[in-house]
């Protein structure tokens, strides 16, 4: 059931106000925007489906407002696309959210399991992927595509009590929801232009002093991106970053000299990245990112922490990358219990933290 005015909305929120959980999906588009485009919010209840047409539908506030009552789990398939959506929306995620991806790992029926692949092991439903790269933005959606879209959360409906029933079964139940409410956190999919350096590959082989100038391009570039709802790439590509940096050029003539630059972003932004070099030039704070080899003792004690933490994963019969990814185990045994990693929290750290710094 296609949704598209306001009046079937609410009659549809009606409808699923007083159940337990409803199953959730969202389809957008984002090859050319910074901010993904919502097209389509799928939810069901193990009833019934429908999908609202959020291109048509301006005022969403009673559906989110639905997502958002405490009484009803919002189930979802590896939830962080969504949930940066809503949050995007109303500043806040549906809560409180169970994630399907996670209660699989947790469970052992697989690490990161796609949803094909979920529905596929817990159904023995091969899910048809031929409308995958559908461009939910056209309109009018056909058939195929709509029942594609419903059919996420019509599966989804099935599989959910089932994993619950097991994690309580399990012990595991809380576990999950820790994992979820992390998972939730609004500060997650703000943008966060100062730390955006962050996601730059290989900053460690830049001298300290370009290291600062490329964290400041990063900032400007998310700023302008988020401004102009535009891919990062679109406004400044990491190789252009990493020579800017690396040359500080002073003029308009030596930036134009590094040939990293399409005429358009030249004559739109030569003066903002002017201002930004030399602006961050002369800082002299130390390197934000070094590229040292670990020392024999570190790497040796990094090796049998590793070891220790598949060992507890092969005995909850979970990924040891759920339990504690290699950069975690890394932070402990540089940083002992000062990491701020989730290793040291929560069921992480009565399973494995503790074990770990004793070791």
């Amino acid at each position: 059931m296609l949704i598209d005015t306001d009046a079937a909305l609410r009659s549809a929120v009606d409808g699923f106000a007083d159940r337990p959980w409803l199953t959730v999906d969202t389809e957008f588009v984002r090859e050319e925007t910074y901010w993904p485009q919502l097209c389509l919010i799928q939810v069901g209840d193990g009833r019934s489906e429908v999908a609202v047409d959020t291109t048509r539908i301006k005022d969403l506030a009673p559906l989110l407002d639905l997502l958002q009552n405490p009484a009803t789990v919002s189930v979802f398939h590896a939830a962080s696309q969504d949930l940066e959506i809503f949050v995007r929306l109303r500043g806040v995620a549906p809560t409180p959210v169970f994630d399907t991806q996670i209660a699989a790992s947790l469970l052992g029926i697989g690490d990161q399991l796609g949803y094909a692949a979920l529905v596929e092991k817990r159904l023995g439903i091969v899910v048809d992927k031929s409308l995958s790269r559908t461009n939910w933005a056209r309109r009018p959606l056909t058939a195929a595509e709509l029942t594609y879209a419903e059919d996420d959360v019509r599966h989804l409906a099935v599989i959910y009590p089932t994993l619950r029933e097991e994690l309580i079964a399990r012990g595991r139940l809380a576990w999950l929801e820790e994992d979820c409410a992390r998972l939730s956190r609004p500060e997650r999919y703000q943008p966060q232009p100062d730390t955006a350096w962050e996601r730059l590959k290989g900053l460690a082989r830049l001298p300290a002093k370009a290291q600062h100038v490329a964290a400041a391009l990063a900032a400007w570039r998310e700023r302008l991106a988020e401004a102009r709802d535009r891919p990062r790439k679109w406004i400044l590509a990491d190789d252009a970053l990493y020579r800017i940096a690396e040359r500080q050029p002073t003029d308009a003539d030596q930036l134009a000299g590094l040939q990293v630059l399409p005429p358009k972003t030249l004559e739109r932004h030569t003066a903002e990245l002017l201002r930004v070099v030399a602006g961050s030039r002369d800082s002299g704070a130390p390197a934000l990112a070094l590229d040292q080899l670990p020392s024999e003792a570190q790497k040796a004690r990094t090796q049998k922490l590793l070891a220790r933490v598949r060992e507890i994963a092969l005995e909850l019969g979970i990924p040891s990358s759920l339990l504690a990814p290699r950069a975690d185990v890394e932070a402990v045994a540089l940083l002992g219990a000062e990491a701020d990693v989730p290793l040291l929290s929560g069921w992480r750290r009565e399973v494995a933290g503790e074990v770990l710094l004793k070791l």
